[in-house]
């Protein structure tokens, strides 16, 4: 499986991609030109520099973020990342496009994001903490349970929450677990939380197959992307009966037509340092990388990376007759329009890894009542807002003749833009 030789093409931005996006529908949609200017930009944008003593004595300096797109819809929601990649606009893409994903499963949340610009890989967990903590302090000034609601993210986990939401409570003077969603549970996390994003990547791939009438045993699946998103959407999906055929990370990929052993490979998974596939070995697995993995023959393509991994240069070499998005952003406009002109059924993003801020969601209601339901009754409400979103999306863009993506996007607009026409401009 070998990729022909080509030129590396230049990164495209993130917000230029969401931007583009929104001119589409805004324009589709007859938008009026003050709602779509509003739209067009995020309520605040907040940069902080993060110190941190370093556990060798020095100090080093961090850039942070902190992005709220939109809160006419309720409280602004979204994930904290920590990536060498992270940049205000990368930043400024994640929050709108969290906008749209709580408009389009229809959750009372507007759209943030944030981020440090960090590769944790060398860092020890003392350094990470003060990191966090730290950043916590700089932007406190704009979060609260009823105005900006963190999340888990790429490279931040419950710990990372428990800090944020201990933080602020020592500051506050008062329990702020509300603050924060996807915390420990014995800290006010919920249970199926953990798993939550990856299920609801794997809810909607069997809504899906269930409208073109293919049955799971006959679907091949792979998945770029072995993270938490990526492993328990794929374990799901083979409890439903497809074949994961490929697996990748960071590390490398592997691959085996006839399927691969996912209970072989999570226990090599959770056996190494840092959780990665290269420890698995198999004579039935052949080695393949990220891009490989792309273009593996294969029915069901989930991209849980990182964002724009299909792109104009590739996406005419990729098999999959459906992709179902698991990563925010992995599909670029102009793939887009290749894949459309193939025929590919593509569920976007802002539906199909929504899983995570709905059980977000449940978790904070959860929070705010003191009161905390069993993983089966969390588990039954998001498979509820999962499948109901997908009908509605699926229905939307069948009427209106647009592909999901379009669709969803139409009905996420609309949306936000009533919200805001509705409450009106203040003063």
């Amino acid at each position: 499986m070998q990729n022909p030789v080509s030129e590396k093409p230049a990164k495209q931005d993130l917000w230029d991609t969401v931007l583009g996006s929104l001119d589409d529908v805004a324009a589709r949609l007859n938008l009026d030109p003050g709602l779509h200017a509003i739209l067009r930009e995020p309520e605040r944008e907040l940069t902080v520099a993060v110190p941190v003593k370093m556990d060798d004595g020095t100090v080093k300096v961090f850039k942070g973020y902190r992005v709220q797109h939109s809160s006419v819809r309720g409280p602004c929601k979204g994930g904290i990342r920590y990536h060498p990649d992270v940049n205000l606009n990368e930043v400024k893409a994640l929050s709108a496009m969290m906008t749209w994903k709580c408009a389009v499963v229809n959750i009372p949340y507007g759209g943030a994001k944030g981020g440090i610009q960090v590769d944790t890989t060398g860092m020890s967990q003392g350094e990470i903490e003060r990191m966090t903590r730290r950043f916590t302090a700089m932007i406190l000034p704009i979060l609260g349970g009823k105005r900006d609601i963190p999340a888990p993210d790429v490279n931040t986990n419950p710990q990372v929450m428990a800090w944020i939401a201990d933080t602020a409570s020592m500051i506050g003077g008062t329990q702020m677990l509300e603050l924060v969603t996807g915390k420990p549970l014995g800290m006010g996390g919920s249970k199926g939380r953990t798993a939550a994003t990856g299920r609801g990547v794997a809810i909607v791939t069997g809504e899906l197959l269930k409208r073109i009438g293919r049955a799971t045993s006959d679907t091949t699946v792979a998945v770029q992307g072995y993270g938490n998103v990526g492993s328990w959407a794929a374990r799901i999906l083979h409890e439903m009966g497809c074949k994961i055929v490929a697996v990748s990370d960071v590390s490398g990929g592997l691959y085996n037509p006839n399927g691969l052993d996912l209970p072989a490979i999570d226990k090599a998974v959770a056996a190494h340092p840092r959780r990665l596939l290269e420890g698995y070995t198999s004579s039935a697995v052949d080695r393949i990388n990220n891009e490989e993995l792309l273009e593996t023959k294969t029915d069901v393509l989930v991209p849980a990376a990182l964002e724009h991994q299909i792109r104009g240069d590739n996406a005419d070499r990729l098999h999959a007759r459906y992709i179902v998005e698991g990563a925010n952003g992995p599909t670029t406009r102009e793939a887009d329009e290749i894949l459309d002109a193939k025929g590919v059924i593509l569920v976007p993003d802002i539906l199909a890894n929504a899983g995570g801020v709905a059980t977000s969601y449940l978790e904070w209601v959860q929070n705010l009542a003191y009161y905390y339901w069993e993983e089966e009754e969390v588990n039954q409400r998001l498979t509820a807002i999962m499948k109901g979103s997908f009908a509605g999306v699926w229905d939307y863009s069948k009427a209106q003749g647009v592909p999901m993506r379009l669709g969803a996007m139409m009905l996420a607009v609309d949306k936000v833009a009533g919200a805001v026409q509705q409450r009106g401009i203040w003063p």
